[in-house]
């Protein structure tokens, strides 16, 4: 079954090469709700369930949780629960809620942000500061929407005239999970989707964080940020540069997804920072650093051990330790600069992916603590 045909089938369906179950985005989900409550706006009733198509064809249908038909007809609300399928999304179960008020002919369409979606306030996103945080292809699918509607029923050739406010039961709350706020996106969720289809474990959404982290930085003039696997590499890059926090990236395991769109959109400076076992996967070659991806090669630490002056004990000794750690700390008894050797490599292979992009990058590699255990020079 392909992704395709996975998505046509509804809740029970698989993703062929995962066996998992793929769910819906927010802009599907705000998509389902607009239609529904804008036919039942010009015809009385609800459509439920209510079939929408997707930017690639495929036509789901989405059972309403809430629908609202004003007495005097003024507007119409439906709701949709998001359905993230097996994909570990913090807006899975939520509740996307659509209202649907008719306009002035000319006015064309018109989007809102109800309660639980944000309002941009910063530079750099793909949306304009006071917009609301409906991202570009969920509101082209919903004038596509709309339209064919306001056709159905007579009431427009060329398109609809509506005002349409999405919002998100508890949006505000959940968002705090996200990077919304570093973003510079307040008081709740985007609306998201390219596809409209959630792929589990894609992690489309953080690598699309990651972008739009890098679009904001740039566009608030910063020349040096800062991808971070985690809280604590964020303290201590914070702590060495004085970085603002919308300098910072949180890249977590996706370096790849960090160089590669810093290539394509370069800044001056980047630092990568990390835990050491983690940056030793970037030394290695890895640009996924998850566990379940990639993982810490001894046999590679003592070849660098090797290269810092370690003898042939020392070496067999960081072969065959337990954890990156353990050989770190066999080389530093030893006074083998291991974590300096894994941050100049890693910043090799950063500057390798970078492929010449005019973008200096150094590397800073950290224990759990945050104490910094090894670093290169900026190159």
């Amino acid at each position: 079954m392909s992704e395709t045909d996975a998505a046509k089938g509804g809740r029970g369906a698989q993703l062929k090469h995962t066996g998992l179950r793929p769910g819906w985005t927010t802009g599907a989900c705000a998509t389902a709700a607009t239609t529904a409550a804008y036919t039942a706006l010009l015809a009385g009733d609800f459509p439920d369930p209510v079939t929408i198509t997707l930017p690639k064809g495929q036509t789901p249908a989405f059972a309403l949780a809430a629908e609202e038909l004003a007495p005097d007809g003024t507007y119409a609300m439906a709701g949709i629960v998001k359905d993230a399928g097996d994909d570990p999304d913090v807006t899975h179960g939520a509740l996307v809620r659509s209202t649907v008020r008719a306009l002035p002919p000319g006015s064309g369409v018109v989007f809102r942000a109800g309660p639980g979606v944000g309002t941009v306030t910063r530079a750099g996103l793909p949306l304009d500061v006071g917009e609301p945080a409906i991202n570009p292809v969920p509101r082209e699918m919903m004038r596509e929407h709309v339209a064919g509607v306001a056709r159905a029923y007579g009431r427009g050739r060329d398109g609809a005239d509506v005002e349409i406010t999405v919002s998100v039961d508890h949006g505000e709350e959940i968002a705090r999970s996200t990077w919304n706020g570093r973003l510079g996106i307040l008081g709740g969720l985007s609306i998201l989707g390219t596809t409209g289809i959630v792929v589990p474990y894609s992690c489309s959404a953080w690598i699309d964080s990651i972008r739009r982290g890098v679009d904001v930085a740039r566009a608030a003039g910063r020349t040096h940020v800062a991808g971070c696997t985690g809280s604590t590499s964020e303290k201590t890059v914070v702590a060495e540069y004085g970085l603002p926090e919308d300098a910072l990236l949180d890249m977590g395991d996706f370096a790849g997804a960090v160089l590669k769109y810093v290539r394509r959109h370069p800044v001056d400076r980047l630092t990568v920072c990390g835990g050491f076992a983690k940056l030793s996967k970037l030394a290695a070659g890895h640009l996924d650093l998850h566990s379940a991806r990639s993982q810490v090669d001894k046999g590679f630490l003592a070849e660098l051990a090797r290269r810092g002056g370690a003898d042939e004990a020392l070496a067999a000794e960081v072969a065959v330790a337990n954890t990156g750690l353990a050989a770190l700390q066999l080389c530093a008894a030893a006074g083998v600069p291991l974590g300096d050797l894994v941050a100049e490599t890693a910043r090799d292979e950063a500057l390798a992916v970078l492929r010449g992009a005019p973008v200096a990058v150094d590397v800073i590699c950290i224990d759990r603590a945050g104490t910094v255990v090894g670093r290169s020079a900026l190159r």
